[in-house]
Parts: structure tokens; C-alpha cells; sequence
């Protein structure tokens, strides 16, 4: 049965939020950073539904998830988002795996709720303040944002896809469906571009001295062909983070779930069952 295939909806602070589930067993949550949404743990997500009880979002604003450009969008917003999602759904502790922004909801959910987590995996994660990267920090500039309207199209997308990339010949037509899905109409380019707007480094200042006090076991993973995000940030992570885990992945860039979408499992079902 294809994860993807059974799309379930829920009113999270009065918005719709899609998501995908399957399997059973101890709760897995895939949390997508910017520019992707659910569809970027598809290769990855077969490896644990035999065992786990499968959780894949669209965060609010990407997907097929609202897109309410009223909203905040923020990475606190989300990850207290993904804390009501999981109360609606009774689940009372989850294992969380993060990539790109999705790793700063991540550490922003484990410091707040350390209790209703099993394990942390952040890949490729943002983390303090080096990042946002451009660029990001020039959508919050009106007039940036307006031509970024105007002259955001697929070829130029694709190239941003493809830098992503270590294995470049990954980028085909298959998978830039999926990327340029949301930016068919209007609605949900803006709402990338609100998505960026909202993205704000001091999110994650604020909680640096408490990052150092995350006890769950976390596991920290580097694409080392990651043009978007140094290695600085993998690197202080894990020198902060006492119970982590730093491994490097020669041959993945910033998309490590489509580089080596095995791999990337692999290390993620050694975590989880050794936590």
C-alpha cells in the first residue's frame, strides 16, 4: 500500500493540514523543509512502515496544506502546529526526522516538548544564525518578492533543484513534477514567498543556550555536497547536542532523501532502534 495514495486532512488552530499515514508500532514523523512538502520522503518512507506507525506532513503553506498568506508561517508557528496535530491524533511520543528548515521546527519542538519525543534526526538542517540563506533573506524585501513572483518559472526552478543535487542526473522529469506541483498557480507561489518572508533566524537564537540541553538521543546527518548549508552548522550541532550523532554522506547534497534515499534510511532505522 502507497503511503501517498490515502491523503487525510485535519482543522489544526483553524487550519487545514494534510497528511499522509501508514504502518503501526512506535510513531515516525517526517517533517520537509522549504521549497519541498511531503512528497520528499517518498523513496525513504517504505522502509519504515513495516515497523512504525508512518507520519509524512505538508507544513502549513506548502503542500496541499492552507495556504492562508494571514498566517504565520514561521518555524515556531509549525512546530507547535505539529504538537496540536499530534494531541488531535492521541499520540502521546513520536520520533521526529527534519530536513532544511524542518530540522529548525525540529529543535524548536524538542526544546518545548522533550517529553512527547522518542529521537531527533535533523538532515541538513538550519540551526542558529547561519542562515536564512540568499536567496531567502531578499523575499523579505516587497519589491524582491514581486519580481521573485513574476519571474519564478520551471526552468529556473529546476536549476535550483538540480544544484541541490549530488547525483544530477536524479533531477528528471519525474521528480521536477513533484518540486513544481504547488507552483502551478499563483496561490501557492505565493505562499513559498510568504513561507520565505516568514522565515526569521531568531527562532532558533533564542533557544541556542536550551539546544545544549537536548538529552534525547539525536542523530545529525550531512550531505557534504550541500551547496545551500555549511557544514559549520552539522558541526556545532553536534558539539552542542551531548547525545548526538554527526554522519557525513559523501554522496548526497542538499536533497540527501533523493541522492541516497537508501542510505539515508539506513542510518535513520539504527537510530531509531537503538535510541
Amino acid at each position: 500500500m502507497e503511503i501517498f495514495n490515502y491523503p487525510q486532512s485535519i482543522k489544526i488552530q483553524n487550519n487545514n493540514i494534510r497528511y499522509y499515514r501508514q504502518g503501526s508500532g512506535e510513531c515516525l514523523v517526517f517533517v520537509h523543509g522549504i521549497t519541498t512538502y511531503s512528497f520528499i520522503w517518498k523513496s525513504v518512507i517504505a522502509y519504515f512502515t513495516n515497523k512504525y506507525d508512518v507520519i509524512a506532513i505538508d507544513l502549513l503553506g506548502c503542500g496541499d496544506s492552507e495556504k492562508d498568506l494571514q498566517e504565520d508561517f514561521s518555524l515556531k508557528r509549525q512546530a507547535h502546529l505539529i504538537k496540536d496535530l499530534l494531541s488531535e491524533l492521541q499520540i502521546e511520543k513520536a520520533h521526529l526526522v527534519c530536513h532544511d528548515v524542518g530540522g529548525g521546527i525540529g529543535q524548536i519542538f524538542a526544546v518545548n516538548y522533550p517529553k512527547m519525543l522518542y529521537s531527533l534526526c535533523l538532515i541538513n538542517s538550519v540551526a542558529y544564525d547561519f542562515w536564512p540563506v540568499q536567496p531567502i533573506i531578499a523575499m523579505r524585501t516587497p519589491i524582491i518578492r514581486q519580481l521573485a513572483m513574476a519571474s519564478l518559472d520551471f526552468g529556473v526552478f529546476s536549476l535550483i533543484i538540480k544544484r541541490g543535487l549530488y547525483h544530477k542526473d536524479k533531477c528528471n522529469d519525474e521528480l521536477m513534477s513533484y518540486f513544481w506541483k504547488p507552483f502551478k498557480d499563483s496561490s501557492g507561489k505565493k505562499a513559498f514567498l510568504h513561507f520565505a518572508k516568514c522565515l526569521n533566524n531568531q527562532n532558533l537564537l533564542e533557544i541556542e543556550k536550551e539546544i545544549s540541553e537536548i538529552e534525547i538521543p539525536t542523530l545529525i546527518i550531512r550531505g557534504e555536497a550541500d551547496v545551500y548549508l555549511s557544514s559549520i552548522i552539522a558541526e556545532k550541532l553536534h558539539k552542542n547536542i551531548a547525545n548526538s550523532k554527526l554522519i557525513r554522506i559523501k554522496t548526497a547534497g542538499h536533497f540527501l532523501q533523493i541522492d541516497e534515499p537508501e542510505m539515508l534510511s539506513h542510518e535513520i532505522l539504527n537510530h531509531i532502534s537503538n535510541k
